[in-house]
This record gives C-alpha cells, structure tokens and sequence, in this order.
C-alpha cells in the first residue's frame, strides 16, 4: 500500500513539474525576418502581460495550459494553445499589416482640440483604483561606458481622489550594481516612482501639445491606419523653422472608444541640428531623447503595460564635459482592480532604486516580462563579476 500511495505521489509530482515549464517564444517579422520589439504577449491563464524585446524574444513559465495572445498595433494578432509550444524556444511569424498608403484625414475640428478630447476622455477611462505588478529596468552610461544597472519587481497600488493621482509601492525584490554619487545621481534622470505613475496615468508627455497656442509651434495631422482599422494615428511635428527643442509625437488611438494606444516621442536629428548649442557651466546639451507608452484595452479594463524612455545628454562642468547616457523601462506583468493589503512600514517611501539594498529571491529577471537581449546580459554580468 505505501508502494502504491509513493508511486502514486511521483506521479502527481511529476504532473505539477510538467506544467510549470519555462517556454521563450521569438517573434519574426514574416516579410524583412527581423525579430519584432514591443509585441504585447498575454498569457490568458496567469494573466500575465509581456512584451518583446529587440530580439523579437519573450520568456514565461507555463502553468498548465492557456491561450497565449499576441499582438502588436502594426502587425496581425496571432493566438494559440500553449500546446503548440513543443520547443523549450519557439519560433512565430507576423505578418506586418501597415501598407503604407494610410488616408490623411480632413477634420472639422482642429486636430489640437481632438487630442484633447482624447486625452481627457483616456484619463477618465484609465481602470482606477488598480494594482499593477510591475519590472523595472535601468541602465546608466558614463563616458561611453556602463557604470551603474538597477532593477526590480515592484506592486503600485493606484488611488484617484477627486483630481489627487496617489500610489503606494511595496518592492517585491531587487538588485543594484555600481554606486552613484549624489552628484551623478541627480543627473541620472531614472524614474521618479512618486510621480511616474501619475505622468502616465495623466499623459503629462503630451501636455506641450493641449495648449492652444501649441497650434503655432506644432503641425498636427491625422490619418488613417491600415495595420488596424479601429485605429487613427495623430502624428504631430514641430514647425518649420522650429529652433526649439520640441519633440515629434506620435499618439495611435481608437477612434471609436477614444482611447490612446500608444504615444511615442523623439527629438528629430533636423530639430538637434538646428539647437544652439550651450556652454554655460551646469547645462546640458542632449543629443537624443525618447519616450515610448503603450496601453491595453481589454473588455472594461484600460490599463498601462509598458514604458520606454532614453536619454543622452552632455553636462557643461567647470573643467570638462560629462556623458550621461539613461534607459529606463516599465512593464506591467499582473493587473487587477483590487487593493493589496500592507502595512504602513512595508510601503517603499524613495523615489528611485538606485543604490537600494539588494533583495533577491529568486531569479525573478529570467521571467520579468521583459526578457534581457543578449548584449544585455553580458552587461549585466559584467557587473556581477
């Protein structure tokens, strides 16, 4: 009997071990058979969210079997059974929908005032109260070199009062390599966590864009999307002339729901030719910057998945010039509408993650939601040495 209730209990063992199974899927272009950066991949029965990194690569454990949905707003949405995934690295094809033959769109009402339309309708819609699981990320050069690397699992929990955007944030685990001095470190530009939920949750990167005298210093033009029917993309440029530096947005969004999907920025090299350039002692002369947010609307729910941004400036010092070089990103693993409970001494009270203790569990960056390429890896473990 013993024989048969032990035998019994290697097998169950043996079962649960079967499902809890590390998969990579890597996701290729169908036409260039170029891997794909920023494809949306939803785990149905865990309800995790993923996003592609620029190896077109994501990486899970699979617990039992799900439907695996992947999309991305240029490309077809693909969906299968985990079944599928034979291969502990598995390989899929999207076909790119954009043809490149998108309509301008001629609107009575000022392309301006549809935005702003959008924003405020997108801020009323955003599903809060929220809690979002989140991996962070950040990398930071100096001179050319990488010196300092963070990242870490953090739990937002989302509050709006009347107009007060608030969040509470307990840190799961994390890890921290290389030291900054204060000097550096108010340079460093990584994420504010007091406030980095409430820009996104308020759009605060596409505010230069909601004041009407921003109908003079930025042309505005809307078309349509052929990778995506239900969608419109605002495309907004400085003016000609422009001697400012002033981003080009770009903001993709439903038009029928009224929802922001996307909204991406970038200062254009023509905008960083034509900025003087500064030399007064304690400025700075950027020479690239980006900023990438992508949204999820599924049934009720509206949400953040992910964040991009990237930085690279010139610091003026008395006797010589500093590099600085930052990427930052977010990606929102795990949403749910209800609150965690904590204490009050749990709750994380700074405002960044660098130079925090280390806290590590588990390996829990092999599936944070965004898997490290390959360079970064070795980036990585040259600070670990």
């Amino acid at each position: 009997m013993k024989r048969i209730i032990l035998l019994l209990l290697l097998i169950f063992s043996n079962s649960v071990l079967s499902q809890n199974v590390e998969k990579t899927i890597v996701l290729i272009d169908f036409d260039t058979n170029l891997p794909i950066e920023d494809v949306t991949v939803y785990i149905a029965k865990t309800k995790q969210t993923l996003l592609s990194n620029a190896e077109g690569k994501v990486t899970f454990v699979l617990k039992g079997i799900s439907t695996i949905q992947a999309t991305h707003s240029a490309y077809n949405e693909i969906k299968l059974r985990s079944t599928l995934l034979k291969e502990k690295v598995n390989v899929f094809y999207l076909k790119n929908n954009v043809n490149g033959l998108d309509e301008i769109i001629v609107t009575k009402k000022h392309p301006q005032k549809i935005l702003n339309e959008l924003v405020h309708n997108s801020k009323n819609k955003l599903t809060i109260p929220a809690r979002l699981k989140v991996y962070s990320r950040e990398f930071l050069k100096l001179n050319g070199n990488y010196a300092y690397y963070n990242d870490g699992l953090l739990n937002f929990q989302l509050y709006r009062n009347d107009k007060n955007f608030k969040n509470t944030i307990l840190i799961e685990q994390n890890r921290s390599y290389g030291l900054l001095n204060d000097e550096i470190r108010d340079d460093a530009l990584g994420y504010n966590l007091d406030n980095i939920m409430e820009n996104y949750y308020n759009f605060k990167y596409l505010n230069p864009l909601l004041d009407v005298d921003s109908k003079s210093k930025y042309d505005f033009l809307i078309k349509t999307y052929s990778a995506n029917s239900d969608y419109n993309l605002m495309v907004v440029t400085p003016t000609e002339g422009n001697k400012g530096l002033r981003d080009d947005y770009t903001i993709l969004y439903d038009r029928t729901k009224k929802l922001i999907v996307e909204v991406s920025t970038i200062v254009s090299p023509t905008t960083l030719a034509n900025v003087k350039e500064k030399k007064v002692v304690g400025s700075k002369n950027i020479y690239k910057s980006s900023f990438k947010a992508i949204y999820r609307i599924e049934d009720s729910e509206y949400y953040l998945i992910g964040s991009k941004e990237e930085i690279g400036f010139e610091k003026i010092e008395r006797k010589k010039t500093t590099d600085i070089e930052v990427k930052n990103c977010f990606v929102v693993t795990h949403f749910n509408d209800k609150p965690f409970t904590y204490k009050d001494y749990e709750a994380f009270k700074d405002k960044t993650l660098y130079n925090k203790k280390n806290s590590i569990l588990t390996n829990y960056w092999d599936v944070s939601g965004l898997t490290s390429t390959r360079e970064e890896q070795k980036i990585i473990a040259s600070f670990e040495d």
